[in-house]
């Protein structure tokens, strides 16, 4: 049978290509489908089961072309994707006696599509009757096939297979459960004789039965002689050679393709045969496929080219590396030449580029770094000879001229300094390339160093404690992002002015105007300090009370409180406590203060001491003569003469009679005569009383000799004893018995 298209048809298909070339489309071609089935191609029920389907297409530089994926199980189709991707994955999980069968991708891309199949459970049951539509096809070339069962009943599943005389025969498809009967499209590769048959596996409740197989007809594959041929005139050339690659089909059928591709890249596209030139270049060595196809039927010849390279890819070089606005820099086109022999040097041309704007056609070019030469530069080599012409060019350059720093600010982080305690400095630039290296030098050996390299970074320094304002003029902060060149300075000076600088109180001295005051009268009590940042807060305590006296919020160092109608109870030790927002509290030594009486009060005492001592005074004087009295009476009332029958004699002396004056309170109830007359006493009690009077002899002494002489011998000196004992008791105690101290009249 002659399955050859007619004429008529021939002519149109060649027409239909010819148009679509003569138009310049996009060309294509599919030239693998795989479908994978893992783990297995027979597995027990339940297995997860992964289908992975796998296109790979050749084209001339089609973006995003879109595959279109279709998976059949048993020519049902299950799943269909289109995707710009070579590759889909469809997962049975897991699968089981009705997934059983033969599955099929087909991709399709645009107006071409390709299959690929595999099975997963072979079965069988009654023999099954085999007709073919073609015993004698093409290679890849599709046929019809049908194979019943007219007496099974059921959902049957068929089967076609290919045996080859010396081989096991090999299932080449398997359809979807039908009914008694099924009709497919078969395609054979493999051109040679073969036999085809079939069988079906049966659906019943019991389980699946295979039935045996059908009749075997033969079938032969005959072949489709389009192999192409493919000419290349030198296989080694130099770039700049002109290379002439020939790719044709030796009396090729109507309808055949030929494609010219290397790296599954379409170079050209033509029917039954084309030439192809090109001048070599270094990126054209490698391999050239020239493809012959027709239907699903391909061919493919292989030839490798290699292109040697006379000169190098030019270099742009950039001097300085790292450019700063105001520097010169310099680029310089750089190239080296492979093969000397090939080309003349002397007839090479440059040119450099800025922005693809020509800047210059020497090697070389200079200018001064400004933000408008900032941009992407590059160059080009054009070398020309009698054989060829070369042209190179370098990959961009970006320039961009990096920014010197500008002056630093340095301040306090925060705002504020409090003296005596630790604080941070920031350094900072407004303008300058990153990276950027800050250096804080300070007092004594402060060296710190930070490297800024980010945009929200910033340079920060953890000081220690300064205790004097002037301190901070030793603070100097160097910046720099250009090595080899003086850093820009800013000293600490400027923080003086741009920062709140809060100086600590000092210890508090506290000076009351008077440390004794007296009651009623009124004190000034000042509190101080040498040096703080007002405004300062004062508080004076007395220590006794432990009371508040006074609370000034002050922007003085010094400040003062009145203490008005002093009382004795506000005598007692005094302090002061002084702070400020530095939140450092001093306090002042303890201060006594002594209150002394009032003046009414002393003068009332003092009189009250005057008049004691004019009383004692007088109470001296007033005893003094006193006892000059006694003394008197004495010397005239020297005896006295007892009231009994007995007559005594008394004689005193002078010694004796001053003692008598001087006797003591305790005295009092003693008679002066009881040491002399103790026996006359005795016998005055046993007298009886008399009423007479009687005398009594007193025996004198002249007592100073330069006085007038008395007559010696006895006196008598009479005197009237009154019968009443009691009333001489009472004379004698009232004249010499009881004598007063003066003391008893001042008190």
């Amino acid at each position: 049978m002659d399955c050859r298209p007619p004429d008529l048809l021939l002519l149109l298909t060649s027409l239909l290509h010819f148009s679509h070339f003569a138009r310049g489309e996009q060309s294509y071609t599919i030239d693998t489908v795989g479908l994978t089935i893992l783990p297995s191609y027979t597995v027990q029920s339940g297995t997860p089961v992964t289908l992975r389907c796998q296109v790979s297409v050749s084209h001339d530089n089609i973006p995003n072309l879109t595959h279109t994926f279709q998976l059949t199980r048993n020519s049902f189709p299950i799943f269909t994707d289109t995707t710009t991707e070579d590759s889909v994955v469809y997962e049975l999980n897991p699968a089981r006696a009705a997934d059983s069968g033969t599955y099929e991708c087909r991709v399709t891309v645009k107006d071409k599509s390709k299959f690929s199949n595999g099975e997963l459970v072979v079965t069988g049951l009654q023999t099954p009757i085999l007709h073919l539509s073609n015993t004698k096809p093409f290679e890849s070339e599709e046929f019809t096939a049908t194979c019943s069962a007219p007496d099974e009943k059921g959902s049957l599943i068929f089967r076609f297979y290919q045996r080859f005389r010396s081989r096991e025969p090999l299932k080449i498809k398997e359809l979807a459960p039908t009914g008694n009967s099924s009709e497919t499209t078969l395609v054979l590769r493999q051109v040679g004789d073969s036999l085809l048959f079939c069988d079906y596996d049966n659906l019943v409740s019991s389980g699946i039965r295979s039935s045996n197989r059908s009749n075997e007809i033969q079938v032969i594959v005959r072949a489709l002689y389009i192999s192409p041929i493919m000419n290349v005139l030198h296989a080694s050339v130099f770039e700049g050679d002109v290379v002439e690659i020939v790719c044709k089909v030796v009396n090729p059928p109507g309808n055949v393709e030929v494609f010219l591709t290397k790296d599954k890249r379409i170079l050209k596209k033509a029917s039954g045969s084309l030439v192809h030139r090109l001048t070599a270049k270094d990126s054209d060595s490698g391999e050239f496929v020239c493809k012959a196809e027709q239907g699903n039927v391909q061919k493919e010849t292989y030839r490798s080219i290699t292109v040697k390279e006379i000169l190098s890819k030019p270099h742009l070089l950039v001097e300085p590396l790292d450019i700063f606005e105001g520097d010169r820099f310099k680029l310089t086109c750089i190239v080296k030449v492979y093969f000397p022999a090939e080309v003349d040097r002397d007839t090479m041309q440059f040119f450099i580029y800025k922005d693809n704007i020509n800047l210059t056609t020497s090697d070389t070019y200079s200018a001064v770094a400004n933000p408008d030469g900032n941009g992407n530069y590059s160059c080009k080599v054009v070398a020309n000879s009698v054989r060829r012409s070369i042209v190179k060019e370098s990959t961009n350059v970006v320039i961009k001229a990096k920014i010197p720093v500008s002056k630093p600010m340095l301040s306090v982080v925060g705002g504020t300094l409090v003296l005596g305690k630790p604080f941070q400095l920031l350094c900072h630039s407004n303008s300058g390339t990153l990276p950027i290296t800050y250096k804080l030098y300070g007092p004594g050996k402060f060296n710190k160093r930070r490297i800024v390299s980010k945009p929200e970074e910033r340079a920060i320094f953890n000081c220690s404690a300064i205790f004097k304002i002037s301190d901070l003029d030793e603070f100097l902060c160097h910046v720099n992002n250009k090595p080899n060149t003086p850093p820009m300075i800013e000293s600490g000076q400027q923080l003086r002015h741009s920062s709140t600088i809060i100086e600590p109180v000092s210890k508090p001295v506290l000076r009351p105007s008077s440390m004794s005051i007296s009651e009623g009268q009124s004190t000034t009590i000042g509190c101080s300090v040498k040096h703080g940042t007002p405004p300062i807060q004062f508080s004076l305590y007395h220590e006794k009370n432990k009371s508040l006296l006074m609370f000034f919020n002050s922007s003085n160092l010094e400040v003062s409180y009145n203490l008005t109608d002093v009382k004795q109870e506000d005598e007692g030790k005094y302090y002061c406590v002084g702070t400020n927002v530095a939140n450092e509290t001093k306090q002042s030594e303890r201060v006594t203060i002594q209150v002394t009486l009032a003046q009414w009060k002393k003068g009332l005492i003092a009189a009250f001491c005057i008049l004691l001592v004019l009383m004692l005074i007088l109470g001296w004087i007033c005893k003094k003569n006193l006892r000059t009295c006694k003394r008197k009476r004495m010397g005239h009332e020297l005896a006295v003469k007892s009231t009994g029958t007995k007559v005594e004699r008394l004689s005193l002396t002078q010694a004796e009679f001053e003692q008598a004056a001087n006797v003591t309170p305790g005295m009092i109830g003693k008679n002066i005569w009881s040491d002399h007359v103790s026996t006359s006493e005795s016998d005055d009690q046993n007298s009886v009383a008399a009423t007479e009077p009687e005398c009594t002899e007193v025996e004198t002494k002249q007592a100073e000799p330069n006085k007038a002489p008395v007559n010696e011998g006895t006196d008598s000196v009479c005197s009237e004893v009154r019968n009443s004992k009691l009333g001489m008791t009472n004379i004698l105690s009232s004249q010499f018995l009881y004598p007063v101290h003066p003391l008893y009249f001042v008190w």
